[in-house]
């Protein structure tokens, strides 16, 4: 599976990149939202990983532009994420339901396991 992973902190995503090639996948790294569009425009991703915390856009604002192009519509996003899933508990459904994403992965609570075992979710089964 070709995954896009937009992670600011470059030894984080160092780390998460290696655990997903090692699972299979083939991972492209980004580290703002900017970056992250003109990735998913050369790779056209399966999956998205995003950390909600970027700098000068947020996860929100990147979720809203990348959802604006019709190709990236029904692309699952995984939010793996520093901000407490608190702080969205009043837009749970703008996040889920307008914006596509699957899962909100708490970074301080959260095993690279359990990033996998998710990632996982999402692989399509061969016939």
């Amino acid at each position: 599976m070709k995954i896009l992973l937009i992670e600011p902190d470059h030894l984080l995503a160092g780390t998460y990149r290696k655990a997903l090639e090692y699972a299979g996948h083939k991972v492209r790294l980004a580290a703002t939202a900017q970056a992250a569009i003109h990735a998913a425009d050369a790779m056209r991703p399966d999956l998205v990983i995003l950390e909600m915390q970027l700098v000068s856009h947020s996860g929100v604002e990147f979720l809203y532009e990348f959802r604006s192009y019709p190709d990236w519509q029904a692309i699952p996003v995984v939010a793996v994420s520093n901000v407490p899933p608190g702080e969205f508990a009043e837009s749970r459904e703008l996040l889920h339901e307008e914006l596509g994403v699957r899962t909100y992965h708490y970074k301080p609570r959260t095993t690279l396991r359990a990033l996998l075992k998710t990632v996982d979710s999402f692989v399509p089964i061969q016939l």
